[in-house]
């Protein structure tokens, strides 16, 4: 299970203060790039090689509402490795409380939006966290 620390900033809010539904998106992103980086999978050297993962079905679940100021984690953790794709389940809270929950299916596409098998350090590297 990988942990990633996000603070809820005026710009992420609507006038009420409240997390607008889209920006939790980005928060799940910016987690699941931070997990990735930990296992040594960086989106530059993926780029450069012309592979990126693509997001290819998300669900989400939103629980409570975040605020402007709250301090936001989360967890990240592998549910799911083969050859094609990758699932992600992914919970973010506040204080130990589940806000949101979200389950990401993920792909890796070639430089011509093509999809790709994984290769199989990936998958070692996904599968052993």
């Amino acid at each position: 299970m990988f942990h990633f620390a996000i603070r809820v900033y005026w710009e992420d809010t609507d006038a009420g203060g409240i997390v607008f539904y889209a920006n939790y998106l980005k928060f799940f992103e910016r987690a699941r790039t931070e997990y990735l980086r930990a296992h040594g999978i960086h989106h530059a050297e993926m780029a450069r090689d012309g592979l990126a993962f693509a997001v290819r079905e998300m669900t989400i679940s939103y629980d409570k509402a975040a605020h402007i100021d709250d301090l936001l984690e989360v967890e990240t953790r592998m549910a799911e490795a083969t050859a094609a794709r990758f699932v992600l389940e992914q919970v973010m809270s506040r204080d130990g409380e589940t806000i949101t929950r979200a389950r990401v299916v993920a792909v890796l596409m070639n430089d011509r939006g093509r999809p790709v098998r994984l290769p199989k350090e990936l998958v070692a590297l996904l599968s052993g966290s």
